[in-house]
């Protein structure tokens, strides 16, 4: 099934449909293996998987699991707390910046991933990795839509892109950190587009407008170049 950002954006990547819920919704497996980072389950739903996640899915990476809201025992969190010792050494990440990274609010329970147009239950955020024409699209659609943050582009942790739109019911998106991009094989000019589950048909909506106004635009720029 084409879903109409797929159709709109002519995307290579399925989006991919994201659902937080208390427990797994009938009909729906446990995910078969566990991935070394969340962002790991994006790959499998493109590919086009259904399944849910508990909270030992998400362990891999303490970063991920930090950002999902995901509970964590001593071991997980001293764990997390040397990664971040790391990236400070770095000079990756500054201590003033951890506050700072959105996280996603109230009890984990499970996370149903799943294909967009084949989601057994309302995705919370549904997630577009495309590429840079396909991002402005949907940038110029949300803020025709008064859906845009007016944040910055996200860097790392590309995770955080999902409870930041989440949380403030508006779009989000991120370049993709460098971990995302092992975990995932997003390419280097590829990058990700969170949209809130309840904004996705307004954004729909404008994006076909503005996906439509970019072609004749771009006739009218194309003919105002000088003839070699």
């Amino acid at each position: 099934m084409t879903t109409t950002l797929e159709a709109l954006l002519g995307l290579r990547s399925t989006p991919v449909a994201i659902s937080f819920l208390p427990s797994p919704p009938a009909g729906v497996a446990h995910v078969a293996s566990a991935e070394p980072a969340g962002c790991g389950y994006w790959r499998r739903a493109a590919a086009g998987e259904v399944f849910y996640t508990e909270s030992g899915d998400h362990l891999g990476c303490p970063v991920g699991a930090h950002t999902h809201g995901v509970p964590m025992d001593a071991a997980k969190a001293k764990e997390l707390e040397q990664l971040i010792g790391v990236m400070v050494g770095l000079e990756y990440l500054s201590m003033d910046e951890i506050p700072k990274i959105p996280t996603r609010r109230g009890a984990f329970g499970v996370v149903v991933y799943a294909p967009l147009g084949k989601s057994p239950v309302a995705p919370d955020v549904v997630l577009v990795r495309g590429d840079v024409r396909q991002l402005m699209l949907l940038t110029e659609a949300a803020q025709s839509a008064n859906l845009g943050s007016g944040a910055p582009t996200m860097g790392r942790p590309t995770c955080a892109v999902l409870p930041d739109a989440i949380n403030s019911d508006r779009t989000s998106s991120s370049f993709g950190c460098i971990g995302n991009r092992v975990y995932t094989g997003a390419s280097d000019n590829e990058g990700y587009f969170a949209i809130p589950g309840d904004q996705l048909s307004k954004l729909e909506a404008r994006l076909a407008i503005v996906a439509r106004a970019n072609v004749e635009l771009e006739k009218f720029h194309r003919a105002r170049l000088p003839v070699v």
